[in-house]
C-alpha cells in the first residue's frame, strides 16, 4: 500500500505512468485495465422481464485488480476517478466506484451485526460515495491536469445511463440474432446493431460494381501552338453538339474535319477563388486521411493514436502529445488558439493569420465538450520528436500537427483562367490557375491537384491566331463505384450517423474477423457468407438493417447522454415487436442448402456446400452421422508440383489465398489464380445441382 495522500484511477498502465510524472508524489496514479465489470459472455445477462435490469459481474481476472484498487483505496484523503472524458471513461470510473464502496458496505453490514447487542459509537466509514472525485482531461499535460484536478466534479450518471442503454441494447440484439444466424446458417456467426448495417453497405456496393454496365465515350484534344508555347485543350462542342461522341468512327470524321479550320482565341476569363483550409481532425477525418495518405487502417490508426495521447518521455518527464483522440468535435481550447495564433505569426508572417476564425459545422449530435485531435504543444515537431517515438507515430503526429496548424492559418487565393478556342465549328478550351497567395499551403505541403496549373495560358490574348499542333482521339469508360475503404467507409458511416468515433474501428475489425468481408489491396470486398447474413437480416428484421434507425438510436442515446430521456424507455420502445419478429423467424426462416454434383466417398450420399471461417468446403448431407468433408477446389493445377489442384485457404489474418491440395508434400501458395481460370469449381466438372431447402 502505498504512503500517498491520493489515488488517481486510470484505465492503461501507460496513461498512470504519463500522469504520475506530472502529479508528483501526493499522487499514486494506477491502472484498471479497461472496464473492470462487464454483462458475462456466456448468457444474455439482461433481465427483459424486470425492465431490462442488466447483470454486471466482474470481469473474469479482473478480481486481483479490483482487490489491489480496494488495498490502495484504504485511508486514502481523495480517490480520483480519471478515465477517459466519454461514455466509456465514464462507465469504468463508475464502476470502480460501485465496486470500491460495494466492500465498505459489505464490511460494515457484517460488523454492525456482530455488534448488534454491545452499542457503540458509530464510525465514519474510511470510503465513502463522498470520497471520490470524477477528473476530466482532453490531453495529459501539466497545465491540463492541474485545471482538472482542480475542478474536480462527480461521475456523470446520465453519460454512464447512455453507455449502459447501448451495451444492453447491443447485448440483445447480438445474442437474439447470433443464435438465428447459428441455426439458419453456420455455427460461429454474430450480428449486431451497427456491424450489421455496415455490412449492408459494404453488400449493396458489391451488388452495385456486378450489375454494372461500363459505356465508353470518345473525347478530342488538341495542341495550339502560339510562338514557342504550346496549350493542350480540350473539344467542348462540335457544329453546335456536345463532347464526348458516343462513336468512334464519329470522333474520327470530327478529326478529320477539325484539321481543315482555322483557330483563334475567342475569349479568356479570369477570376480570383479562395480555398479555406481544412478543419482540425476530428476521429473519422483522422481515420479517413491516414488511410489516404499513410495506408493506415482504422484500427491501426487508432492504436497509434492511443500511444500518442498517453505520452512519450521527454527529457526526465512523460507527456501526452496529442489530445484525446475520440471526439467528433472542432472545438479548440481558448489556449490552443493563442498559441498557434502566436506560432503562426512568428514563424510565418502576420499575414498568414486571418482575420477572422473559421467557424465549422459541428455534425448533429457531436460532442461539444470535446476538443478536436490537435497536438499537445504547436511547437513540438516531428522530427524533434523521432527520436523517441516510433517512424509511424511520427507519421500519425506529423498529420495532425500540419492540419491543426493549416486550420488556423489563411485561405489560398487563386486566379483561374479559362481559355475559349474557336474555329467556325469547333470549340475547345483549356484551364489553368496561378497561386496568388499561398495560405496555409505554406505550412500543409499539399500534393499535386492543389499546386498551380498554368497551363502556359498567361500570355495569350483575345483574337489571337493559333496553330493547330496535334489533335488525338481519347477514350472514356465509365467505371462502376468504387469498393470502401477505411476512408470511404468510415466517411459514410459518419455521414447517416451509424456508430460514434469510438465505434468505427472495432465494427471494421469485427466484419473482417467474422469474414464477412475481405480487404484486398485496402478495399473491402463482401464474401458469400457476409450477403448470407445480410439477405437474412434485411428480409426479417428490415428495422434493424435501415440506416435511418441506427442513427435514430444514436440520437436517443444522445437525449440519455443530456438528462432528457430515461435509458430503459429506449428498450421498452424497441423490444416487443423485436422479440416478437426474432420468434417469428427462428420458426419460419427455412435454411437453405446448395448440392453438389459429387457423391461422399464414404457412405454415396451427396456432398453439399457449407460455410465455416475458413470459408466454404464440402461436406457429407448425412452430417453428424457421416462426417466426411473436403476442400472446395478450383480446375487449375499447380504450377509448382504439376499434380495437385489450387484451393481456396484463409491465413490467420482473415486473407484469401490459393493454395496446393498436395499440401504438405508441395508448399506452392499464390494470391491469386491467373486471369484466364478465375472460375471456380467443386472438383472437375462440377455443375451445382438445384437449391434445396431444409
Amino acid at each position: 500500500m502505498s504512503k500517498s495522500k491520493y489515488l488517481v484511477i486510470v484505465e492503461s498502465p501507460t496513461k498512470a505512468k504519463t500522469i504520475s510524472s506530472i502529479l508528483g508524489k501526493d499522487y499514486y496514479v494506477t491502472s484498471s485495465m479497461g472496464h473492470v465489470v462487464d454483462l458475462p459472455a456466456r448468457r444474455l445477462s439482461v433481465d427483459v422481464d424486470n425492465d431490462f435490469e442488466p447483470s454486471y459481474k466482474v470481469i473474469k481476472g479482473k478480481e486481483k485488480i479490483i482487490n489491489v484498487l480496494k488495498k490502495e483505496a484504504k485511508n486514502k484523503e481523495v480517490i480520483y476517478l480519471a478515465t477517459d472524458p466519454d461514455r466509456e471513461g465514464e462507465a469504468i470510473s463508475w464502476h470502480i466506484q460501485q465496486e470500491l464502496l460495494k466492500e465498505k458496505l459489505s464490511k460494515s453490514r457484517s460488523k454492525a451485526k456482530k455488534t448488534a447487542s454491545k452499542p457503540r459509537k458509530k464510525k465514519t466509514p474510511v470510503i465513502t460515495s463522498d470520497s471520490f472525485r470524477r477528473v476530466v482531461f482532453h490531453e495529459i499535460t501539466d497545465d491540463a491536469l492541474l485545471e482538472a484536478f482542480q475542478q474536480p466534479s462527480q461521475v456523470n450518471i446520465s453519460k454512464v445511463n447512455a453507455q449502459i442503454a447501448r451495451r444492453v441494447l447491443d447485448r440483445i440484439v447480438g445474442y437474439s440474432l447470433s443464435p438465428l444466424l447459428w441455426k439458419k446458417i453456420v455455427r460461429g456467426l454474430s450480428a449486431g446493431r451497427v456491424q450489421s448495417v455496415t455490412l449492408k453497405f459494404i453488400v449493396e456496393r458489391e451488388k452495385e460494381i456486378k450489375a454494372f454496365t461500363s459505356k465508353t465515350t470518345y473525347g478530342i484534344e488538341a495542341k495550339f501552338k502560339y510562338g514557342d508555347t504550346i496549350v493542350t485543350a480540350k473539344l467542348n462542342k462540335y457544329k453546335g453538339k456536345d463532347i464526348p461522341f458516343d462513336s468512334k468512327e464519329e470522333a474520327r470524321n470530327c478529326i478529320e474535319e477539325i484539321k481543315k479550320e482555322k483557330f483563334i482565341v475567342s475569349k479568356i476569363l479570369k477570376r480570383n477563388t479562395k480555398r479555406n483550409p481544412p478543419p482540425p481532425h476530428t476521429t473519422s477525418l483522422l481515420q479517413q486521411e491516414a488511410f489516404s495518405k499513410l495506408r493506415f487502417s482504422s484500427q491501426k490508426t487508432m492504436l497509434i493514436a492511443q500511444k500518442l495521447y498517453e505520452g512519450a518521455q521527454i527529457k526526465d518527464k512523460t507527456v501526452g502529445l496529442i489530445t484525446y483522440m475520440r471526439t467528433d468535435s472542432f472545438h479548440v481550447s481558448p489556449k490552443a488558439k493563442k498559441e498557434v495564433k502566436e506560432f503562426i505569426v512568428d514563424t510565418y508572417g502576420q499575414e498568414y493569420l486571418p482575420e477572422k476564425e473559421y467557424k465549422y459545422k459541428e455534425k448533429k449530435g457531436a460532442q461539444l465538450a470535446h476538443e478536436a485531435i490537435r497536438p499537445t504543444s504547436v511547437c513540438r515537431y516531428s522530427h524533434d520528436l523521432e527520436p523517441i517515438i516510433t517512424a509511424d507515430e511520427a507519421k500519425l503526429y506529423n498529420l495532425i500537427w500540419h492540419r491543426f496548424i493549416s486550420s488556423f492559418m489563411k485561405e489560398v487565393l487563386y486566379e483561374n483562367t479559362k481559355v475559349i478556342i474557336r474555329s467556325d465549328n469547333a470549340e475547345f478550351s483549356a484551364e489553368g490557375r496561378k497561386i496568388l497567395f499561398d495560405g496555409f499551403l505554406k505550412v500543409s505541403k499539399k500534393e499535386d491537384e492543389d499546386e498551380e496549373k498554368e497551363l502556359n495560358l498567361q500570355n495569350l490574348s483575345e483574337n489571337e491566331t493559333l496553330t493547330l499542333e496535334d489533335i488525338t482521339l481519347s477514350e472514356h469508360t465509365t467505371k462502376p463505384p468504387p469498393h470502401f475503404n477505411d476512408a470511404s467507409l468510415v466517411k459514410l458511416l459518419e455521414e447517416k450517423g451509424i456508430g460514434r468515433p469510438s465505434t468505427y474501428a472495432p465494427t471494421i475489425y469485427t466484419l473482417l474477423r467474422r469474414q464477412y468481408m475481405n480487404r484486398e489491396k485496402g478495399y473491402f470486398v463482401s464474401t458469400d457468407l457476409g450477403e448470407k447474413v445480410t439477405k437474412l437480416l434485411k428480409e426479417w428484421f428490415s428495422e434493424i438493417m435501415d440506416e435511418n434507425f441506427t442513427a435514430s438510436i444514436e440520437e436517443k442515446l444522445d437525449k440519455v447522454e443530456e438528462g432528457e430521456l430515461q435509458w430503459k424507455q429506449i428498450l421498452r420502445d424497441f423490444y416487443p415487436a423485436f422479440k416478437e419478429n426474432v420468434d417469428k423467424a427462428m420458426v419460419s426462416v427455412q435454411k437453405e442448402v446448395v448440392f453438389s454434383d459429387k457423391i461422399c466417398p464414404q457412405c454415396g450420399a451427396k456432398l453439399v456446400i457449407k460455410w465455416s471461417r475458413k470459408g466454404k468446403f464440402l461436406s457429407c448431407e448425412t452430417f453428424p452421422t457421416c462426417r466426411y468433408a473436403e476442400s472446395i477446389t478450383t480446375d487449375v493445377s499447380c504450377p509448382d508440383c504439376k499434380e495437385g489442384k489450387l484451393i481456396q485457404r484463409r491465413n490467420k489474418k482473415g486473407q484469401f489465398f490459393y493454395g496446393c491440395s498436395k499440401f504438405p508434400e508441395c508448399h506452392f501458395t499464390s494470391r491469386k489464380l491467373p486471369e484466364e481460370t478465375k472460375s471456380e469449381s467443386v472438383g472437375e466438372g462440377y455443375k451445382p445441382s438445384p437449391t434445396h431447402i431444409k
